[in-house]
């Protein structure tokens, strides 16, 4: 399966995410923010960084890429998708998913490994793991604070589509501890932490971040 990784100007985390993919199994495929083609692939990641240098809002600029026309339209037709950090951040900035991501709460930048309770076990992208399971992930960032009007935030819990909490700390402000949020489809899931760091036991707090690609692998599997 080949799965697509986005790079915008100013992407720092989509070589990371690219080989993920590749230990998880799949074929990963570099996508270029400037163009109109998917080429092909079965799912698409948005990854981290400053697209476009967080210029007006972080991802504000990059929902106007010529790829994201695409991103969207397949996003909408039921392609996987899965936006981290600044990705989550364009996803938000799309449409593709409610709500907004804010300066954090202590007007600090943080970088820690996170834990993370799995509220949702049912999308494209984490049905490798169980509902309650708690796994740690890296998280670094400066305007993470995800924030949504009440009305938003009680039709996301009430159609389960929390898709991760924060656990013991809130590190950024994010209403309801929220760390991770879906679609109605269940096919586009964006989260500030970055399972793309949490991939193998030499760098990083473990491997709890591989189920995000191998669960994306086995869903297309599934598909197909």
């Amino acid at each position: 399966m080949r799965i697509g990784v986005v790079t915008f100007p100013g992407s720092l985390d989509d070589v990371d995410a690219r080989r993920a993919v590749r230990l998880a199994g799949g074929e990963p495929v570099a996508l270029w923010h400037g163009d109109h083609d998917l080429q092909g692939v079965d799912a698409v990641i948005l990854p981290g960084g400053f697209s476009y240098g967080d210029y007006l809002r972080c991802g504000a600029i990059a929902r106007f890429a010529p790829v994201m026309t695409e991103v969207v339209e397949a996003a909408r037709g039921g392609m996987p998708v899965l936006g981290i950090c600044n990705g989550f951040q364009i996803l938000c900035e799309s449409h593709l998913l409610p709500g907004a991501l804010i300066r954090n709460d202590h007007r600090t930048f943080i970088c820690r490994d996170q834990v993370l309770r799995v509220e949702n076990a049912g999308t494209a992208w984490t049905s490798d793991y169980e509902t309650g399971q708690q796994i740690t992930i890296p998280l670094k960032n400066g305007e993470g604070g995800f924030v949504a009007d009440a009305e938003t935030l009680d039709r996301l819990e009430g159609e389960g589509r929390i898709v991760f909490r924060y656990v013991d700390v809130n590190p950024n402000g994010s209403a309801r501890d929220i760390a991770g949020i879906t679609n109605e489809r269940g096919n586009v899931v964006g989260l500030m932490p970055h399972p793309e760091h949490a991939i193998e036991d030499l760098c990083g707090p473990g491997t709890d971040g591989l189920g995000f690609f191998t669960s994306a692998l086995a869903a297309l599997a599934q598909a197909s």
